[in-house]
């Protein structure tokens, strides 16, 4: 049995609800999807579902694999990857107009239940109270976590590392305390701003001074690698790092919390339709950091499409056929 990926792009009143917030129903993942281990489920058979993602590489990998599982299992699915900005995705989900979504536990503790602190005692911790405070207050459940932790840190060039002998982020402040013509960060806006980015690192590093240069994800790593800012902010699991040889400084005060990745949806989606759980869990446990990085890497180094990044990975764990 195969079934492809439906981007509904012609459902009239789909497309105009969403062009009211912004969203745009893509048109991505044309590929027939036969399925592999994971085998059609009879309940799933026709469900539409629509699955949406933020707007970097990482994410939009992760919103093409529950594409790719979903279909294989027999849904019909939208595709809604690569909605501009944490915030807009999660409203997307909320509001019922995507059904599925990956987020990130310390996203979830941190700017959607309004904390400051990270959760002592690891991932799981993490995990366990993000979990149950979004179903009590959001009706938002997430599923089993991946090993998958994209955690925010700071990166320079190798080059720069080895010459001010820069291996943690304490290292860092100690030499802008010296050098302070040096504090110039390649930030996001939304890290910029978000309880769990810049701020928290300010607070628990106390960089001197620092002055700020914004600029979208994708063009810091460069931005680090040309010289224009001496210190940017990276995601751990992006594979421009390897690709542009730059050093991640270890986040040796732990400022940002984990950020294991998970398939988050309506609590009340969940109840009506369980069986997504198989397909999806199936998928996150199979993923981890080194695996993500070379996938990223493909994407954003190698230029390929992320489409068939993420198609040839469900190929290559016997997912899909």
């Amino acid at each position: 049995m195969a079934r492809r990926v439906a981007a509904l792009a012609g459902a009239v009143v789909l497309s105009a609800s969403l062009a009211g917030c912004g969203l745009d129903v893509n048109t991505g993942v044309p590929y027939t999807i036969h399925p592999g281990s994971i085998q059609p489920i009879p309940s799933l058979e026709g469900l539409k579902v629509t699955v949406g993602s933020k707007d970097f590489t990482e994410n939009i990998l992760l919103g093409y694999m529950a594409e790719m599982a979903l279909s294989a299992a027999g849904a019909d699915v939208t595709d809604l990857t690569d909605i501009k900005g944490s915030n807009s995705a999660r409203q997307a989900l909320l509001n019922g107009q995507t059904d599925i979504s990956w987020e990130y536990t310390g996203t979830g503790w941190i700017n959607y239940q309004g904390n400051e602190l990270p959760v002592p005692g690891g991932e799981k911790a993490q995990y366990d109270a993000t979990k149950a405070a979004d179903e009590k207050k959001f009706g938002i459940t997430w599923l089993n976590y991946s090993p998958l932790n994209d955690q925010y840190a700071f990166a320079v060039t190798e080059a720069y590392g080895a010459q001010h002998n820069l291996k943690t982020t304490s290292d860092l402040t100690a030499f802008l305390k010296q050098k302070p013509d040096q504090a110039v960060f390649c930030l996001e806006p939304e890290f910029t701003s978000r309880q769990d980015g810049f701020p928290a690192a300010l607070k628990a590093y106390g960089f001197p001074n620092p002055t700020v240069k914004n600029f979208g994800t994708g063009t810091i790593y460069s931005a680090v690698a040309n010289g224009t800012c001496p210190i940017g902010e990276v995601f751990t699991t992006d594979g421009r790092i390897s690709g542009l040889n730059l050093r991640v400084l270890e986040d040796d005060k732990k400022a940002f919390p984990q950020y294991n990745a998970v398939p988050t949806m309506r609590l009340s989606f969940l109840n009506d339709h369980p069986e997504v759980r198989g397909p999806l869990e199936a998928v996150a446990a199979a993923l981890d950091n080194k695996q993500m990085i070379e996938l990223c890497k493909q994407v954003d180094v190698d230029g390929r499409d992320a489409g068939q990044v993420a198609r040839n990975w469900m190929i290559s764990k016997g997912f899909i056929k």
